[in-house]
C-alpha cells in the first residue's frame, strides 16, 4: 500500500481510520473460555485480525523439584508467535522480542495470582499468536487472565489489556499492525478494572505528557469494555456447565 510515500492515509480528513474505525473504537472483539480440552484452563480472544488462544496447566508439581518455592507457586509464561501468524514467514523457535513479551506478561499476571495459595507448585501459562494484526501482548494478558480463571486458579481480579497510539497526530484507540507501525507512537496497557489498578504500562515512540494522560484514559474506556465482555465469557461457560451438570 505504499504507506512510506504517504499514497494511503491512515487517517483521512473525516477522522476515520484506515480500517473505517473511529478513533475512540475498539475493533470486533470475540472471547470464549474452555476452547482445549486438554489443558486445565483456556481461552480465545481475537480483535479484529488478531487472534490469540492461551493455555493453563496446573499448579503441579515442580520440575526439576529444586525450583520449588516453599511458600509460593511458580509462575511460568511462554508467549509464541505461530510462524504462519504475520506476513513474513517467521523463524522457528523463539526471538528475542517473544523471550521479553513472556517475561512482561508473566510479570503482569504476578500481580494478579494468589501464588501463596499454592507452595511448592507451578503453573504453566502458554500464549500462541495464531494470526497477529497488532496489539498481541495486550490481547496476549488479556486471553492469558481468562484462562487461569478457567482453571479455578485463585485470583485477586482479571487483566484486560489494550493499546493506544499516536497516528499522525492523532491519539487512536487499539491499533492495528498498519497503525503500530507506521505510527507515532504506542502505548500498550493492562487494568485490573475492578481494582482500577495498572500492570502493564509501556510507551513506544513519544507522547505529550497531556497525551499520555488523554491517552491512559482512552484505554480505561476500551478495557472497561473488554472486561465486561471478559465476564460474560464466563458467564456463558459455567453456565452452560451448570445446566448441563443439572440434566
Amino acid at each position: 500500500m505504499m504507506l512510506e510515500n504517504r499514497q494511503v492515509k491512515l487517517i483521512d480528513e473525516n477522522g476515520i481510520r484506515v480500517d473505517g474505525r473511529r478513533p475512540d473504537e475498539l475493533r470486533p472483539v470475540k472471547i470464549e473460555v474452555g476452547v482445549l480440552d486438554n489443558s486445565d484452563g483456556s481461552a480465545y480472544v481475537e480483535m479484529g485480525r488478531t487472534k490469540i488462544y492461551a493455555a493453563v496447566f496446573g499448579p503441579k508439581e515442580v520440575y526439576p523439584k529444586h525450583l520449588e518455592q516453599p511458600d509460593r507457586a511458580i509462575l511460568n509464561c511462554r508467549y509464541h508467535m505461530a510462524s504462519f501468524s504475520v506476513d513474513e514467514r517467521k523463524p522457528l523457535g523463539m526471538t528475542r522480542r517473544e523471550i521479553e513479551l513472556s517475561k512482561v506478561i508473566r510479570q503482569a499476571l504476578e500481580t494478579v495470582v494468589f501464588l501463596e495459595e499454592y507452595p511448592r507448585t507451578m503453573i504453566d501459562i502458554f500464549v500462541e499468536v495464531i494470526q497477529a494484526d497488532g496489539g498481541t501482548r495486550t490481547a496476549g494478558i488479556t486471553a492469558a487472565s481468562l484462562a487461569l480463571a478457567d482453571a479455578g486458579i485463585a485470583m485477586s481480579d482479571l487483566i484486560a489489556g489494550v493499546a493506544v497510539g499516536k497516528v499522525e497526530g492523532r491519539l487512536v484507540l487499539d491499533i492495528n499492525d498498519l497503525e503500530d507501525k507506521y505510527g507515532e507512537a504506542d502505548m500498550p496497557v493492562a487494568i485490573l478494572p475492578r481494582l482500577n489498578s495498572i500492570v502493564l504500562f509501556q510507551l513506544n515512540g513519544r507522547m505529550t505528557l497531556e497525551e499520555v494522560k488523554q491517552a491512559l484514559a482512552m484505554a480505561r474506556e476500551g478495557i472497561n469494555k473488554i472486561y465486561q465482555l471478559q465476564v460474560e465469557a464466563l458467564k456463558r461457560r459455567y453456565s452452560v456447565n451448570q445446566i448441563d451438570e443439572g440434566q
